[in-house]
């Protein structure tokens, strides 16, 4: 039998958790009913579905990346249970989210106190990153989540809680193993070079085993490990670059120090520095242990280098597992320097919610904030236009609406549309299509990225190397597209610098004039 206090501090942990998410659920009440977007339509939604369909592990009706399957087999039986729907899926999400808060709070309190600990939980629940990942069905808030929970075993001395929360982490997204190898890293170092007397803990190593068994079986059905061919070389091949390597690393920084507003709690925390501590009972407002920092430091220094090295798309999302705990110092830091502690954070929580609607000026990507809402909404108008008026046409596009419009369970539209594939809506690429303008009798153009009117965004020098390092492109704009593909705009939507637009091919609108 548990004991009555432990059985006592469980039921709070539920209760606080059931509190966290009623919060969060009532949030995002708006965006539960949303189509899926992205990455979401494009892998992780149809691995899902296809677990839930046939059982299997490995998914079939798209690619395999080889990401582990703890998030995908947690949706199907949520599904399973209450209906694949979107409200669902998002509310499945949610549930995990505040998991997750649950952990940085019990983090933070163990770390530091209750009023520290309850500060961090709506900073990260409002950081315009967290908070847009929250409700999406993405692996990196679940594999944060669960590292939250081994910090908080590993740092009350518990190695066999550690060992499966960081094991489940990393079953739940494969970076997260990084975390108990880099604190692995840390202790050895610390006792050849610092001379600490604390031991090293092998055991670390011990949440590698199930991911090395997922990469087993992974290989046995498709020969491969780490994904298919073109996975690997996107996200491991392409980007070993040294200079590369150098500005994702920068990169890596500001999205852990600076990104969406960020940098206001990164400031104050850094000049609340100078002051010295505030007094307490018996001497003075104690600071979150150096040996505690120190290992925060470290498996962030690991996790931000890691990230540098390998990935394709340096998005803000990998940086889950890191950026809570940065959160949970610095608040530590003006707690006890800084009287006036809770009008900062008063201050830096506006500017997160500020942040969450209006878009930053330099490039983002809008899963980042709620501009991805606003994708998702010029999808769903623009193919329901198209399904409406072209339901027998030929359409032209490129991913994600491509899946989008061949995939009714995404939720843009209510049956499979023909569709012409191209890779973008780059110059090069609307010129290809439109030399074979006869196979397709629509278009469907859209922004695949946010270009704010910047200052830095335009430095052709900046730009180049945008272009040669991490795979970027420029939309042409609707109207060249229609010109270059020769066809006319029949619907054009634009919302917070995204759009979406349907071009009519003229051999169509010739032979509707026909008709008439």
């Amino acid at each position: 039998m548990l004991h009555p206090r432990k059985l006592s501090l469980k039921l709070d942990s539920v209760l606080l958790w059931a509190v966290i998410f009623l919060v969060v659920w009532t949030l995002h009440f708006p965006l539960l009913r949303l189509p899926y977007f992205w990455d979401e339509a494009g892998y992780y939604v149809p691995a899902a579905r296809d677990l839930l369909l046939t059982g299997s592990l490995i998914p079939h009706s798209t690619i395999s990346n080889a990401h582990p399957p703890l998030v995908m087999g947690y949706l199907a039986l949520w599904w399973k249970a209450l209906g694949f729907t979107p409200l669902v899926t998002r509310t499945a999400m949610l549930a995990v989210a505040a998991f997750g808060l649950l952990g940085i709070f019990r983090l933070a309190r163990q770390i530091a106190n209750i009023e520290v600990a309850t500060a961090s939980v709506v900073c990260t629940a409002l950081y315009p990153v967290f908070f847009a990942q929250s409700s999406l069905a993405h692996l990196d808030l679940a594999a944060a989540g669960l590292t939250f929970w081994g910090w908080h075993a590993y740092l009350g001395k518990r190695p066999s809680a550690a060992v499966i929360w960081f094991a489940l982490a990393a079953l739940a997204k494969e970076t997260a193993v990084l975390i108990p190898l880099a604190l692995l890293a840390w202790e050895l170092f610390g006792s050849l070079f610092l001379r600490r007397t604390g031991r090293w803990h092998p055991w670390l190593l011990i949440p590698i085993l199930p991911l090395a068994a997922w990469y087993t079986f992974h290989f046995a059905r498709t020969g491969y490990v780490f994904g298919n061919a073109e996975f690997f070389r996107y996200n491991v091949q392409a980007t070993l670059h040294p200079l590369r390597i150098v500005l994702a690393l920068g990169m890596r920084l500001w999205q852990c120090f600076g990104y969406m507003s960020l940098y206001l709690l990164t400031a104050a925390g850094l000049l609340a520095m100078w002051r010295p501590p505030l007094p307490a009972a018996e001497n003075e407002r104690p600071r979150i242990a150096v040996e505690t920092q120190l290992a925060f430091l470290a498996a962030a220094g690991v996790y931000m280098t890691a990230m540098a090295v390998v990935g394709g798309a340096v998005l803000a999302r990998y940086m889950l597992p890191i950026v809570p705990l940065v959160i949970i110092v610095l608040v530590s830091t003006l707690w006890r320097r800084v009287p006036m502690w809770r009008w900062i954070i008063t201050i830096v929580l506006a500017s997160f919610a500020v942040s969450l609607f209006v878009n930053p000026p330099y490039g983002f990507a809008p899963e980042d904030n709620l501009a991805y809402s606003d994708y998702i909404r010029l999808h769903q108008n623009a193919e329901r236009f198209l399904e409406a008026r072209y339901p027998m046409a030929r359409v032209l596009s490129a991913w994600p609406a491509s899946d989008e419009l061949t995939r009714p369970y995404l939720g843009y539209v209510t049956r499979p549309m023909r569709v012409v594939r191209i890779e973008d809506f780059r110059l090069e690429q609307v010129i290809s299509a439109s030399e074979a303008r006869p196979e397709f009798d629509v278009a469907l153009v859209f922004s695949t990225k946010y270009d704010p009117p910047h200052l830095l965004e335009n430095w052709p020098g900046w730009e180049r190397i945008k272009t040669r390092f991490f795979d970027y492109h420029r939309d042409i704009p609707p109207g060249a597209a229609a010109q270059l593909l020769g066809g006319e705009i029949v619907y054009k939507e634009t919302r917070h610098g995204q759009w979406a637009a349907v071009i009519e091919m003229h051999q169509v609108l010739d032979a509707q004039a026909r008709i008439r």
